[in-house]
Order: C-alpha cells, then structure tokens, then sequence
C-alpha cells in the first residue's frame, strides 16, 4: 500500500467520540437561544435608541408625506431603561435630558387610545398660552412670525401631492418661525372650522401639538395635551419614501426625499 493509501485509509479516525455530531436537541437549543439574543438587542434598540415608523396620513403635510418612512430618536430627551415604559406607566431615565422644545416633531402615544402613534409638531409647552386668531398663531401673546413663500415653490409641493383638495386656488403654504425653527404650514383659505382657537396655557408635564397641514389635522386643538410621559422619541430624518394606493393600484417613489433631515 502507498502512502497515498495510507492517507486514505486513515480518514475513518476522523470519527471520535470529541467529535460526534451535535445532537439535535442542543443544535436547536443553540439557534434559538442566538435568535432570543439578537431579538432582545433589537427590540432593545427600539425601545431606547432608534425606531422606525411609517408616516400614513397627511397632517404633517408639507413637511412629512404619506408613504415617508423615518428615524425616530428614542434618546433625544434622555437615556431610558429599556422596556421601562413597558413595564411600568412611565418610562424611567437613566439619563433625563431637557424636554421637547417648541418646533420639534415628536412621535407619542395618542391620549385618547395609547394603542395608536401620532406624530405633530410642538407648539407649546407647559406654562405657554397658545391662542390661533384668523389663522394665525400667537404664543404667549405674541404673534409667531410668518411669511407666504415663493409661488413657483408653492405650486410645485402642491402639484406633487396629486390631490385635489391641495389646490393653489384655496391653499397657502407660509414658512413660519416657531422658536429656533423655520418649517413650513399649510392653510386651507376656504376652511373655517380652525380659523381661531382661544387662548388656552398648557398645564405642567403636557405638551400642545399641532400638524402642520394646519387645517387637516386632528391634534390638541380637538383632543387636548398630550402627558410628557406619552412621548416616544424625536423625529429625525426620512430613509424611504414611497407612495402605496392599493384601491387604485397607484403608487410613487420619492428618492429626492432620501436623507431628509427632519425640523
């Protein structure tokens, strides 16, 4: 016998009790014991860090579309312990950071069935008075400074809405200056019914939001504050646009709007 055949012959010494396949029990054991870990790091992330949420309605109209999907920073207003909110009715911070300012866009649980996201923007916090008169948005008496921007920019946002009732005949698109943020609003000219809102203070640890498709949006004009513990995270950025209609079998994809920093 060669060498060659030697070498051959000794292959069946690969076969040694240390060696024996894995049983199957352990082998599951193993992979469902690695797929628990990678769940609990995710859901932990989600729950403390970063979330990602699908936009479906137009309130926020012409700052978030329907079909945006976004980044939500879970840690823009502290550190929490993961899960704490789930487990108790409030979350706890290992680190409290200042809380949502005037102008930011904030996810939250709705007051009224905490089953439900929502997302606005900020417009008062506690101890505000917030007061809307012909429109127009005053804050703590003073009126929150506004102007109509460019007509060729109008007609362009609104043409790629492609819907009718966003019509340049009865819709004003005004860059408004709330607090340190310019964002811009829309307002219907032909829709009364949120034309004025009384003054009104936000009580302590709430929250007053509004979209900014001032006209068509549900919001604390209707339902009242939202509690400071409701708030989930700060919007930050759109990572995916795209536009689903099932009903009509329609659909737009948006990639200018990829990488869209949120404010």
């Amino acid at each position: 016998m060669t060498e060659q055949d030697n070498s051959q012959a000794s292959n069946p010494s690969v076969r040694t009790p240390s060696t024996k396949p894995v049983s199957r029990g352990r082998w599951l054991f193993e992979n469902v014991a690695s797929l628990a870990l990678a769940l609990l790091i995710v859901f932990m992330v989600r729950s403390s860090v970063v979330e990602a949420f699908k936009i479906p309605s137009g309130s926020m109209i012409p700052t978030l579309l329907i079909g945006d999907h976004i980044f939500v920073n879970k840690f823009a207003y502290g550190i929490k312990i993961p899960f704490s909110d789930v487990v108790t009715d409030h979350p706890i911070y290992l680190i409290k950071r200042d809380g949502p300012k005037r102008g930011d866009i904030v996810v939250f649980l709705y007051p009224k069935d905490e089953s439900y996201y929502y997302i606005k923007r900020v417009i008062g916090t506690p101890g505000d008075t917030v007061e809307l008169k012909n429109k127009v948005l005053y804050i703590n008496g003073q009126m929150m400074p506004r102007e109509l921007i460019n007509p060729q920019e109008s007609e362009k946002i609104l043409k790629s809405l492609d819907d009718a009732k966003y019509s340049p005949k009865s819709i004003d698109i005004y860059n408004e200056k709330l607090g340190s943020v310019d964002h811009d609003v829309m307002n219907d000219r032909n829709n009364f019914m949120s034309e004025n809102f009384p003054p009104t203070v936000v009580p302590p640890d709430s929250l007053f939001v509004m979209g900014d498709n001032r006209d068509f949006s549900n919001d604390s004009r209707y339902w009242g504050f939202v509690p400071m513990k409701n708030v989930k995270g700060k919007a930050m950025v759109i990572w995916f646009s795209l536009w689903v209609s099932f009903q009509n079998g329609q659909y737009g994809f948006r990639p200018d709007r990829i990488g869209t920093i949120l404010h």
